[in-house]
């Protein structure tokens, strides 16, 4: 909701706000904030608020520290959970330089860029990402390790888990903050949920999608509980993904671009050439889509989870799946690879970004893959080309992939692979437990 300066001071002073919060994610996706009492709002809304960026993950170097904090006034919401002397609101903000430029690195600003690329083509991206997540139960001394989901129950059990009145209480608290929730329901594994919101444009279901992830953590630490959006926290049990549901609106009519009723898939040109251009660039992106070690541990077969570069209606194992449309409005692809743990700025971004590039392209799409691609026995089509299978695959693939880079910028581009590459050499230098119980008694 857009609203003026005059109308949000207003709100801050009748519901006797004393803080705000104002919110941003670094590079790699993690959100970070400056709060600021309610009396200094004004000169907020007004000039900005200066902070260091030379501490935060792939901003800025000593030298070119400061950065400014610009308070999107649409985002305003007041923090349900807070109240009294803690009573908070929160505004997700865009981060400029000293000479008043949009920052090269700032993740919104990304998606705004490639959003406003989208609009000159005439389109508006929409995206509707379903999140899952695990909910843990801590040991006695409060630590995690080895994981211990905090119930047994499994996909779509009825509302008598634990944890019915839980997601209820989140559900309620994500709606409090703006999010229309469209449905809940526990998932495969024990502890394993998933909230869903509505479909928006990206930047507003971004900026959703990390409001959720910081909503969920607190809500379930409040009930004793630890939320992780880690991709794969236990051995044998399906992975959290984060499948993203996308279509392209005409801005000169609003209409669904992706449909096309006479299609056998209800997809139009269009649509087409735009699952050519993320199948194109699959590999470039996982990076950015599945930017974690852990990532590729879910990213196997045998779980539902993506590993080949196909698409299909019917497939589960495909990489991009048609859902059945309940009408042309409704037409829509979903991407199955991203998972939670992502930055979902600059994972809308990049699948934008491949997306436009197959429309002006004018790519094909290849034939759809209908057969469970899982068992080698039961594939009757030429075998697709396979999803990176590690974090180091996906790095060496992104550096290779001009699009996928070009949709970050080169700033940001290089600092996100360098600390992906960091990320992925301390890995490689860590002696894990597996290898110590597999080995040390043997050798």
């Amino acid at each position: 909701m857009n609203r003026s300066p005059a109308e949000i001071i207003s709100l801050v002073e009748q519901n006797q706000i004393r803080y705000i919060d104002l919110q941003f994610t670094d590079v790699v996706g993690v959100v970070k904030n400056v709060t600021i009492p309610a009396g200094q709002l004004p000169d907020a809304l007004e000039e900005g608020v200066w902070f260091d960026g030379s501490a935060i993950e792939g901003y800025a170097r000593i030298a070119e520290s400061d950065m400014h904090l610009r308070p999107d006034l649409s985002t305003f919401v007041i923090i349900p959970w807070l109240s009294a002397e803690d009573a908070s609101a929160r505004l997700i903000c865009d981060i400029y330089t000293p000479d008043g430029q949009p920052f090269a690195a700032d993740p919104r600003a990304v998606l705004r860029r490639l959003s406003d690329e989208a609009g000159e083509m005439g389109f508006c991206y929409n995206t509707g990402p379903e999140l899952e997540f695990f909910l843990l139960r801590p040991h006695a001394d409060g630590g995690l390790i080895p994981p211990v989901p905090h119930d047994s129950a499994s996909y779509f059990d009825a509302p008598s888990d634990m944890a019915t009145g839980l997601r209820r209480q989140m559900a309620s608290s994500l709606m409090a903050l703006g999010l229309e929730v469209v449905s809940m329901h526990h998932e495969g594994a024990p502890g394993q949920h998933e909230i869903d919101f509505r479909f928006s444009n990206a930047l507003a279901t971004a900026d959703h999608t990390v409001t959720m992830k910081v909503a969920l953590k607190i809500i379930a630490r409040q009930n004793g509980l630890y939320c992780t959006f880690l991709p794969k926290p236990l051995r044998g049990l399906p992975g959290s993904g984060m499948h993203v549901h996308q279509s392209l609106s005409y801005l000169s009519n609003g209409k669904n671009a992706f449909s096309d009723p006479g299609d056998p898939h209800g997809l139009s040109q269009i649509a087409r050439q735009f699952i050519a251009g993320q199948l194109a660039h699959a590999r470039g992106m996982c990076a950015v889509l599945a930017p974690l070690v852990n990532s590729y541990k879910r990213l196997s077969s045998g779980y539902e989870a993506p590993v080949s570069i196909s698409w299909a209606r019917i497939n589960r194992s495909a990489l991009i799946r048609v859902p059945r449309a309940s009408g042309p409005d409704s037409a829509r692809i979903e991407l199955r690879c991203p998972d939670p743990s992502c930055n979902p700025y600059l994972a809308f971004a990049v699948m934008l970004a491949a997306g436009l590039d197959g429309i002006k392209r004018q790519l094909s799409v290849p034939e759809a893959i209908e057969e469970n691609i899982y068992q080698p026995d039961q594939r009757k089509q030429a075998t697709p080309s396979l999803l990176p299978g590690s974090l180091n695959q996906a790095v060496t693939a992104m550096e290779q992939d001009e699009v996928v880079c070009g949709a970050l910028g080169p700033y940001l581009a290089e600092r996100y692979l360098r600390a992906k590459r960091m990320e992925w050499d301390d890995f490689r230098l860590e002696v894990t437990p597996w290898e110590l119980n597999n080995y040390l008694s043997i050798y």
